[in-house]
């Protein structure tokens, strides 16, 4: 066995790491890579959708957000996600997600957690967790998805 071959999930994190090199806003730079049968279905990153501007060209859209506890945290909101923008290019090219694995950045927040769940992603690969992946965890956990977490560290990025 060639012991620098990478295993499946290694190499789809390492593509994970080249596609979010597309990413357009640099507050958190992801990708995000759906596979079935060990094949690429789609790719997506951080970004605007088609034809609107991109936050490297005319800055970001930032919004607070105030958890629960009441920490206040800044989220931009010019762009979508790498797993919204993947599932929309499944949508788009009317490619099905029901049994596939997704490979990503970070723990998917909420929204792409619901997204998820409901177009039939039954595996998450993560790089690293979510600071606000509680709720993901949960909703994953009663949905019947399986969740994994490669790297054991919270991602960071600027204006968080």
């Amino acid at each position: 066995m060639n012991k620098n071959r990478p295993s499946w999930d290694e190499y789809f994190m390492h593509l994970v790491d080249e596609v979010a090199k597309r990413a357009t806003c640099d507050r958190g730079k992801s990708g995000a890579i759906i596979v079935r049968d060990k094949r690429i279905l789609c790719t997506g990153y951080v970004g605007s959708p088609p034809g609107l501007p991109h936050c490297d060209e005319v800055g970001h859209l930032l919004r607070k957000v105030i958890d629960e506890d009441g920490t206040v945290r800044q989220h931009c909101v010019r762009t979508i996600h790498a797993e919204q923008n993947a599932i929309a290019q499944a949508a788009r090219y009317g490619i099905p997600l029901e049994g596939t694995t997704l490979y990503c950045t970070m723990e998917p927040c909420r929204v792409c957690a619901m997204l998820i769940i409901s177009v039939g992603i039954k595996k998450v690969i993560a790089k690293r967790y979510y600071h606000a992946g509680e709720e993901t965890r949960e909703l994953f956990k009663k949905a019947g998805v399986e969740l994994v977490v490669v790297e054991k560290t919270v991602q960071e990025y600027e204006n968080q």
